[in-house]
């Protein structure tokens, strides 16, 4: 029986990574991937149970720590006393975002094989599932604005939906086209600004 080794873990995680991002996950050869590895297929059995296994084993530390960082802004903000809220709005959430920026661009090719190379897996929707809690937490928001009397305009959780899929879509093209980290920071910054300037736009009576 072969003794698990890190060495041949690594390697088997790094043929697995070229093979995800060149062909995504359906389309990878687990054959090619042993082969690349230099590993045999029944010592790739006694790593991982699956090609999906190994496909978490890459993408899980990352999806874990962008969607855990995402969650911490979300209950922050949603934890502050209501009437302070107004004056918070958008500090957690631009702290939020730019830490983003920098995992993305320093964890690049996992979180593109998230982000591009996940379908067939339970990874496909890690974005949709940002969006859906980004929708929760705005409608929240909004029902607070409108307990401390604010006017506030009746937006549809559908319309709510669209705008977050726009920011979040959005912030991912940093790793989707490999930008470079400041024209990253750049893009990601005047994307944020657009956005804040339309929910104002939208929630103002």
């Amino acid at each position: 029986m072969e003794v698990k080794t890190a060495d041949t873990l690594q390697r088997i995680q790094q043929a697995a990574l070229t093979e995800f991002l060149d062909k995504g996950f359906l389309g990878a050869s687990l054959r090619q991937i042993v082969k690349n590895a230099g590993v045999t297929t029944g010592a790739f059995y006694g790593y991982f149970s699956s090609k999906e296994a190994l496909f978490a084993s890459i993408v899980e530390p990352h999806a874990a720590a962008l969607m855990g960082r995402f969650m911490e802004a979300q209950t922050a903000f949603a934890a502050l006393p209501e009437e302070e809220q107004p004056k918070h709005m958008g500090v957690e959430s631009e702290s939020c975002v730019d830490w983003m920026v920098d995992y993305i661009c320093k964890n690049r090719e996992p979180v593109k094989l998230l982000i591009c190379g996940a379908e067939g897996t339970s990874y496909e929707h890690f974005v949709h599932n940002m969006v859906e809690v980004e929708v929760a937490y705005t409608l929240q928001y909004m029902e607070v604005l409108r307990r401390l009397g604010r006017q506030v305009s009746n937006l549809s959780q559908s319309l709510c939906h669209i705008i977050a899929s726009g920011m979040f879509n959005g912030i991912f093209e940093i790793v989707i086209h490999d930008m470079p980290y400041e024209q990253a920071q750049r893009d990601v910054e005047g994307l944020r600004a657009f956005y804040t300037a339309g929910w104002r736009k939208l929630t103002e009576e």
